[in-house]
């Protein structure tokens, strides 16, 4: 739990910190209960709670007897006062979410990336997909906080670019985020799409959850780092790029590098399929892919024996994550991860516990996703929600020293 301070100069982050007590306390908390827990003073927290009233942000809702004196109020979010919007883009698909204060989706959608190779077309889909999801959810524009982009990386952060993402043909050095904010007239910010993954869980995760990595598979594979409660982004906004992790006796000899991403994503899963003779040529990537699962479901023993050693690969990432570090938890997200889960994760499992390469030897938990398929496009509205409902320390640095 952040600290507050009673310094006045810096009243901006006292208020994220009681905005952020009040949205974690979903019955209501008291002013009292909030000074208690922030170290604030009870003037300064009455302050901030006027003004969080006033901006309609929270409700005051009750009142609870706690002792001798007036009874205290209650104060709770009002979900509903602000929303933000999350894209998710990928080259096969554009998910949507709408989300209100409290993080629930209120509006989403997914569609087919339109003219892929074009990314005029594609700023303006999203903001006429934008436009649409607001008025669904007979949301007024003014209550929008922003917009929130997720996209496969290599991101320049600082300038809102795509560098050159695999899979996306024409999509060199495209400034996506101004683009976006000047097609719909919004702000917007801007992460790499396993980044905002681990940032969604870590929104809706229970509190103790403070250490783990994310492993996203989709066209790609990613690693979403989470350490002390805090997204990893790296000095470039690009950490997480588990497609490069060398897998030291993959047993694919024909795959392109011993790189994760050559190993266990679906194009080259099917690639594997087709020079075993477990599939033939005939269909897109992602058909084929539906074919492979299929015949593993069914048992069908060429079909399991490369999802299972697709599962060694995988276990062996997670064993160099596990050793660099020393983290309780991967968790699963992505696409395809409902239907892999009995096929991969008891050969991952496995491999990860009993595994002689471990320097420690608690149990490392895997679980699935909390948020689900559409976790890339809530991350990227949780970037968002944090503009407002994160206290962050880096705002409260000095950045003018030669000022009156």
């Amino acid at each position: 739990m952040r600290r507050g301070t009673n310094l006045s100069a810096i009243g901006a982050f006292n208020q994220t910190v009681i905005l952020e007590m009040i949205r974690r306390a979903p019955e209501g908390i008291s002013r009292a209960d909030i000074a208690v827990q922030t170290g604030l003073v009870p003037q300064t927290v009455s302050n901030v709670a006027k003004q969080l009233l006033e901006q309609g942000l929270v409700i005051e809702a009750g009142k609870v007897i706690q002792g001798p004196g007036k009874p205290a109020v209650i104060l709770r979010l009002e979900p509903r006062s602000r929303f933000a919007v999350g894209v998710h883009i990928d080259p096969g698909f554009i998910t949507y979410v709408l989300l209100d204060l409290a993080g629930q989706i209120v509006a989403r959608s997914t569609h087919q990336t339109p003219s892929p190779q074009d990314p005029d077309a594609v700023v303006d889909e999203i903001a006429s997909q934008i436009q649409l999801l607001a008025s669904t959810a007979d949301v007024e524009r003014n209550r929008i906080l922003g917009v929130g982009l997720a996209t496969p990386g290599p991101i320049d952060t600082l300038r809102g670019v795509m560098i050159d993402p695999p899979l996306m043909t024409g999509w060199l050095n495209v400034p996506i985020r101004d683009a976006v904010a000047r097609a719909t007239g919004m702000n917007v910010v801007f992460d790499k799409e396993v980044i905002a993954a681990a940032a969604a869980e870590v929104w809706f995760g229970d509190r103790g959850k403070q250490n783990f990595a994310l492993l996203y598979l989709a066209a790609g594979v990613g690693t979403g780092l989470v350490l002390d409660g805090n997204v990893l982004r790296g000095v470039t906004g690009n950490a997480g790029d588990g497609g490069r992790i060398i897998v030291n006796d993959s047993g694919v000899p024909t795959a392109p590098s011993q790189q994760l991403g050559h190993l266990v994503t679906p194009e080259y899963l099917v690639r594997q399929a087709i020079e075993e003779e477990v599939l033939t040529s005939d269909g897109d990537t992602e058909t084929l892919f539906g074919c492979l699962l299929t015949q593993a479901e069914r048992g069908e023993p060429g079909a399991l024996a490369i999802l299972h050693r697709a599962g060694r690969n995988l276990a062996g990432a997670v064993l160099t994550l596990i050793n660099i570090l020393d983290i309780p938890e991967i968790v699963l997200a992505g696409p395809y991860w409902e239907r892999l889960k009995p096929l991969i994760l008891p050969t991952m499992v496995s491999v990860v516990q009993t595994s002689p390469l471990r320097s420690t030897r608690h149990t490392i938990k895997f679980s699935l996703s909390r948020v689900g398929l559409e976790v890339g496009a809530v991350g990227a509205a949780c970037l968002v929600l944090d503009t407002v409902l994160s206290p962050r320390l880096s705002s409260l640095l000095i950045t003018d020293l030669d000022a009156d």
